[in-house]
């Protein structure tokens, strides 16, 4: 598997797969043989992952803040780079103990930032996407995981379809690379959606948009997280003080300590 860092790794996940059987069978099992039949199905993902088809598509399913969440093409493959933000959310929401807080997560994607924030705080969380696929992914992750009470998703252009609501926590991880540096093949992003990665010639084009209606929505004591590229975080938080002239605005990183968040928060 030349497209992969960790060549042994994903041949052990997708020997798993074809074989519907977990990767600690596996190795407890060494002297078992996969049928014809199985094996044609890991030659078939082999070969898939191969040309640099993600292992989350494969696999139907990427981890997340110690969760399995149901992924396909229509959807971005959640990173553990965007869990320190949710961890950010998560803190706020529970340092603000009585009622249930309400959150909106805009561009949800699979729903793994919603369904996590949800899960972990019991607050009600709305999402919206552009995309209806990606609505019926989160939907449907929202279901397994026992938050579809929780958790409303909505199919709609940034906030447009929650315009009339106010929340405590408004997260937005939205499309971030400038059109110039979008991947390509055989890199594994170049799998995933386009319309969850440009974020058009300067990567915050959505993000402009979005600013003109984040005053609207935000409660008093709120707080706004918004991820982008290290690359343009400066741009974004000026974007954000202007917006939001009273807010106390940060940077936060990621595991790889690049700026990779903004918070603002009123409180």
């Amino acid at each position: 598997m030349d497209s992969s860092e960790s060549a042994r790794a994903d041949a052990l996940l997708l020997l798993a797969h074809a074989l519907r059987r977990s990767r600690e069978w596996i190795v407890a099992h060494p002297e078992e043989r996969p049928s014809e039949e199985q094996l044609t199905e890991l030659v078939r993902l082999c070969e898939r992952r191969r040309s640099g088809m993600p292992i989350a598509y494969l696999l139907g399913s990427a981890g997340f803040y110690g969760r399995e969440f149901l992924v396909n093409e229509s959807v971005l493959v959640p990173r553990p780079e965007t869990e320190h933000l949710v961890e950010d959310a998560i803190r706020f929401i529970r340092d603000r103990s009585g009622a249930a807080l309400r959150v909106l997560d805009v561009g949800i994607g699979c729903g793994a930032i919603a369904c996590t924030v949800a899960a972990e705080t019991g607050a009600i969380v709305d999402g919206t996407d552009v995309s209806s696929a990606a609505v019926a992914v989160a939907d449907e992750n929202a279901r397994r995981l026992n938050l579809a009470e929780r958790c409303r998703f909505y199919h709609g252009d940034l906030a447009v379809p929650v315009a009339q609501n106010r929340y405590d926590v408004v997260i937005a991880n939205l499309p971030y690379v400038p059109t110039s540096a979008l991947p390509t093949l055989p890199n594994p992003a170049a799998y995933e959606p386009r319309e969850a990665l440009d974020g058009g010639p300067d990567g915050l084009t959505l993000y402009r948009r979005l600013l003109a209606q984040i005053p609207a929505l935000l409660k008093p004591n709120a707080l706004l997280l918004c991820e982008a590229a290290p690359a343009t975080i400066g741009r974004l938080t000026s974007m954000v003080r202007i917006t939001l002239p009273s807010f106390s605005i940060s940077v936060a990183h990621d595991y790889s300590g690049l700026d990779r968040y903004i918070k603002a928060h009123n409180g």
